[in-house]
């Protein structure tokens, strides 16, 4: 990780405006982030909007979830503190932005969004008596929005690149208790979404060479 975190520090060295550059796609997506969650809590018409454009549920119709599916990724849960969604995106996003680059950047965070958005179909379908996958019912009225998913997709990616497999296998099983201790459709989420990235990542992102010794 001191190779990564070294990479960051000489990206972000120079004036405000190289910074600007290096970062633009991170600092547009926290302002997206930060405009929906202003539209949606600025009274019922913004939710509805919000709704509309960016609003996932598993039992909504799969060209309506495809077609919402980006968006969502930027949608905040209105009942949770934004800052906490802001914070993530700057962090995570800007540093793989800057490690892995921009088109991995919104490969990464949409496949992670992707494949938590399509488990909680197979999820609902299974129904709740199927052990661990199963969930019941009422969740797919449930609004799946946030970037969550995609933060833990844009760490595991990176941990892959820089070859911080410890990292990567911690934060792999962190997920994957929580998943099994509490059994939510976020928990279960994140770990698709986790595996799915690691599959990503083993096919087509290529670890860094090792530091010469």
């Amino acid at each position: 990780m001191r190779r990564l975190l070294a990479d960051v520090r000489s990206a972000l060295r120079g004036r405000p405006v190289h910074v600007l550059r290096t970062l633009w796609l991170t600092l547009l997506c926290v302002c997206l982030t930060g405009a929906l969650h202003a539209w949606q809590t600025s009274g019922p018409d913004g939710l509805r909007a919000v709704s509309w454009l960016g609003g996932v549920e598993a039992g909504q119709a799969w060209w309506v979830a495809l077609l919402r599916t980006p968006l969502s990724l930027f949608v905040p849960a209105p009942d949770l503190p934004v800052w906490g969604a802001l914070a993530q995106v700057l962090v995570v996003f800007g540093v793989a932005e800057i490690a892995l680059g921009r088109r991995w950047l919104l490969l990464v965070a949409y496949v992670g969004t992707l494949a938590g958005t399509c488990f909680a179909r197979l999820g609902v379908a299974l129904g709740p008596d199927v052990p661990v996958l199963g969930l019941p019912a009422h969740v797919a009225a449930e609004r799946d929005t946030g970037p969550s998913a995609a933060v833990l997709a844009l760490a595991l990616a990176l941990a892959w690149r820089y070859r911080a497999y410890v990292t990567g296998t911690v934060l792999y099983a962190v997920m994957l208790t929580e998943a099994l201790a509490i059994g939510n459709l976020a928990g279960k989420e994140h770990v698709t979404a986790l595996t799915v990235t690691l599959a990503l990542c083993a096919l087509w992102l290529r670890p860094l060479p090792r530091d010469p010794a």
